[in-house]
């Protein structure tokens, strides 16, 4: 049974959108307790380079602050699941009762978010992958042209950072996240599936993360949804004085 969540939150100037993501994570955190009352909770926010009020807004919000200087999200994941399961050891806790979620700062949980894993995880699964929902998209052509192409069902083939959980010893026995910059999650899934067959992909915990053109990574889900919008041919593009 899981006795400790560590959830890592990788943060790079997330001013505008940081406190909506842990005030969610307070709420998701609060319906653990209520659940899984013999479960501890710790949040943890991985301040990577940042330059705004990030590192002031997790202060207000109570959540332990962890500062990099990477300039890579995926050393970023691996530097706050590593201080995570530091801190479950220091406190008696073994890797495989350690149950590790990650989101982003740009992204808000659903209440059961944590509530979910913890049930799958105590059910045997040792890799949940969640789906993701961008929330802001203005152009109406880009939103469809996403759903189009993400199946937001149970056993879904996406892989999202914002929306991942794993059991410590799992995570261990793999080697952990690998410093890339971009689709480190992808590449953590894939070592995961190879070692254990305990794992399930499903949208009961669905997260809903920021649907902006311009991403704090290059080649990342911004650079994606980017991507979809159609591009103007002149047969498309307005005239002068449209």
């Amino acid at each position: 049974m899981i006795r400790l969540v560590t959830v890592v939150v990788p943060v790079h100037d997330e001013e505008d959108l940081l406190g909506a993501c842990l005030a969610s994570l307070d709420l998701a955190g609060r319906h653990l307790r209520l659940t899984h009352p013999k479960v501890a909770l710790r949040v943890l926010a991985v301040l990577d380079r940042c330059t705004d009020a990030s590192p002031r807004i997790a202060r207000r919000e109570g959540v332990t602050r962890l500062f990099v200087d990477h300039g890579n999200v995926g050393a970023t994941r691996s530097a706050g699941v590593r201080a995570g399961l530091d801190q479950a050891t220091g406190a008696g806790v073994p890797p495989d009762r350690v149950w590790v979620a990650t989101t982003d700062g740009d992204s808000r949980v659903p209440l059961r978010w944590l509530t979910e894993m913890v049930d799958l995880a105590d059910a045997g699964m040792d890799l949940v992958v969640g789906t993701v929902e961008p929330d802001d998209m203005a152009d109406p052509l880009v939103r469809a042209r996403w759903h189009a192409e993400h199946h937001l069902t149970e056993g879904h083939p996406h892989v999202h950072g914002a929306n991942l959980g794993f059991r410590g010893s799992a995570y261990l026995a793999v080697g952990g996240f690998r410093q890339q910059a971009v689709h480190e999650d992808v590449e953590l899934v894939e070592r995961l599936r190879e070692r254990t067959d305990r794992w399930i992909a499903t949208d009961r915990t669905r997260v809903l993360t920021s649907g902006r053109a311009a991403g704090r990574a290059r080649g990342g889900f911004a650079d994606y949804l980017a991507g979809l919008a159609p591009a103007l041919t002149p047969a498309t593009a307005p005239q002068a004085g449209a």
